[in-house]
């Protein structure tokens, strides 16, 4: 039985890195608001990973009560929920505000290293409606080379570190300061496309 995978995140990294390893899915981004309780960057990842797969999946939930009229059940349907945080000195570091904020950030991870977590959630409907819940963390320590202030201006000038966590991205410009990684590169990225393949079709 065909199911039907939503990715529930509006991020164009996940979607293509979903896509490479040739998954068919579909995005359904909620608009719900996401506050979490946890303290450690690990439970923090997999608290918000799970409350988007929620969200999305109680808002298909609730289009098909409007449709359908009977309550019925959403079947065969998986939804994955993701989030993504850098981790500096135990601070979570979110995207930068301007390019100063960008520099304070990468000026500190310059010469240092750093974890990075991303919490993966899925929730599957089998053909009955049943549920199963699958929720992790994934880390991976990130080393960073030192950069002189001229080398982080002119790549703060390049408006690629504004919309990414850090203020950087390992797959582009930023590449050629990262000294090493321990654990899994796409997680970096944003997605642990082997974990999520092994939750997706592996485990039962």
């Amino acid at each position: 039985m065909s199911r039907r995978i939503i990715l529930g995140s509006a991020s164009p990294r996940r979607r293509e890195l979903l896509a490479q390893i040739g998954v068919e899915f579909e995005v359904r981004v909620s608009g719900k608001e996401e506050v979490y309780h946890s303290e450690t960057p690990e439970e923090i990842v997999k608290e918000l990973a799970l409350m988007k797969a929620e969200n999305v999946l109680s808002d298909m939930q609730e289009e098909q009560d409007a449709r359908e009229k009977n309550g019925a059940l959403l079947k065969d349907t998986v939804v994955l929920g993701a989030d993504t945080v850098v981790v500096f000195d135990g601070s979570i570091l979110g995207k930068p505000s301007d390019e100063e904020d960008a520099f304070r950030m990468l000026f500190s991870l310059q010469g240092r290293t750093h974890e990075v977590y991303t919490g993966v959630a899925v929730l599957e409907l089998d053909s009955e409606g049943n549920r199963r819940t699958v929720n992790h963390a994934v880390g991976t320590k990130v080393y960073v080379c030192g950069m002189t202030e001229r080398e982080i201006r002119e790549y703060i000038a390049t408006g690629e570190p504004m919309d990414k966590a850090g203020a950087y991205g390992i797959q582009g410009a930023f590449a050629k300061f990262i000294d090493r990684i321990d654990g899994d590169y796409y997680n970096v990225v944003g997605l642990p496309v082997s974990y999520v393949y092994q939750a997706l079709f592996r485990e039962e």
